[in-house]
């Protein structure tokens, strides 16, 4: 791989698609941007380059393909010194099941186990696939790489992922515990690791992922172990719109005493619980940390259960861990809010964990450094950055091809 050699990083969302130029070597954006409201009236794309922001409208009802139509033949034509030094387009794809412990090259046996994983994930697979083919056929002579956010989780033993049913549940359907938000934590236990001066395979962490999709990890020795996520995104902790662990016997009691049906019940976890549901105001953490500095209970309460939640798994994988070497913090809500931060560790002093106010307040704004004082169990702030870790794993899939690894020209 050339200092020069980009990856082009597309992550499909059932009604966007995120795209990135990065260097694979240092991280470096170079160009950012993000298609909205696709297969709607008025979708758009919007993306970043030099310091320059544009906006353009696409079609009606235009989707993945049409976006990426419009990076090839509109935006990268005008940047020739990018495009032809993508040496492999790197995609997220969400879940790999069991198949994937690591990230691949695609082929159509990859695309066919992704599509057997749909069921598994049924608004981000089918958009990744879209992302997957239109990108194979826009950039016939690059290699594609699937890069699964369960993957990283693929290490938890068996103790961990197996639920407490009938085995054959397991055995026959595949129905155990996955985990999400692997290419975070994996990143920030790496970063942790150079931050303690530890080898990656000697690291103990807990790592909390906090967005509005929010997960915590158990890192032992370089790998997971156990993590909050489950079959799906939902299980685990409050998040903005999810409502994370509830009683199984509470889906029983909304059909049979409310008449709720599958998708009333599906809408009600998902969409309209987590933050959203408890505040009945927002599910934007600034919007509630505003709120409730101006007397909104809902607010207040909403963020004191997340807090709460998220400060009960954090001890419990005490429990799991032989020692912690450091609590980290990332994601949105965990870069940036020192509210959160405060609050999760205020309920974790039994446990060692004495906050620095100052160091608490200055941590954000991208930098990564410790937020706890000098006694106490050390506490971290590290900036994810998924897509540089997409980028890397995809260049480091590259075959041995030219710069702009177009086959046909091979020496």
């Amino acid at each position: 791989m050339s200092n020069s050699s980009r990856v082009l990083v597309l992550n499909c969302g059932s009604s966007s698609l995120k795209f990135a130029v990065i260097d694979p070597l240092s991280g470096t954006l170079e160009l950012t941007g993000i298609g909205e409201a696709l297969e709607q009236n008025e979708p758009t794309v919007s993306w970043k380059i030099g310091g320059e922001k544009k906006t353009s409208p696409l079609p009606a009802n235009s989707g993945h393909r049409e976006v990426i139509h419009f990076l090839v033949n509109n935006i990268l034509r005008e940047c020739p010194n990018l495009r032809d030094h993508l040496v492999a387009i790197g995609h997220r794809v969400v879940h790999g099941g069991e198949k994937f412990s690591h990230s691949v090259l695609v082929d159509d046996a990859v695309i066919h186990t992704i599509r057997e994983c749909v069921a598994l994930a049924p608004l981000h697979n089918p958009a990744a696939l879209q992302g997957i083919e239109a990108a194979r056929s826009a950039f016939p002579y690059l290699p594609q790489v699937a890069v699964f956010d369960t993957a990283f989780h693929q290490s938890m033993p068996r103790h961990a992922y197996i639920y407490a049913l009938p085995y054959e549940l397991y055995r026959d359907h595949g129905i155990r515990r996955y985990g999400m938000h692997g290419t975070s934590h994996r990143f920030v236990t790496e970063r942790a690791a150079e931050l303690l001066n530890l080898p990656v395979n000697e690291v103990n962490i807990i790592s909390a992922h906090l967005g509005n999709g929010a997960s915590v990890t158990a890192v032992h020795n370089g790998h997971s172990v156990d993590t909050s996520m489950g079959l799906t995104p939902l299980e685990g902790l409050v998040m903005g719109t999810r409502s994370g662990d509830v009683d199984p016997g509470l889906l029983m009691h909304l059909g049979a005493r409310l008449d709720y049906g599958l998708k009333e019940i599906n809408d009600l976890l998902n969409k309209k619980s987590g933050l959203l549901g408890i505040s009945e105001l927002s599910n934007d953490c600034r919007t509630l940390e505003q709120a409730a500095a101006e007397g909104h209970d809902g607010a207040q309460l909403a963020l004191d259960i997340f807090c709460y939640r998220l400060a009960k798994y954090i001890a419990s994988y005490h429990g799991v861990l032989p020692q912690v070497d450091a609590l980290v913090f990332t994601g949105g809500i965990g870069e940036n809010s020192s509210l959160v931060r405060g609050k999760v560790l205020s309920h974790l002093g039994g446990l060692g964990y004495v906050l620095d106010e100052a160091r608490n307040g200055r941590a954000r704004f991208g930098e990564d450094g410790p937020i706890s004082t000098e006694q106490s169990a050390v506490t971290l702030v590290i900036p994810t950055n998924e897509e540089w870790v997409i980028a890397r794993d995809a260049a480091g899939l590259v075959p041995p091809t030219s710069p702009n690894g177009d086959p046909s020209s091979r020496e």
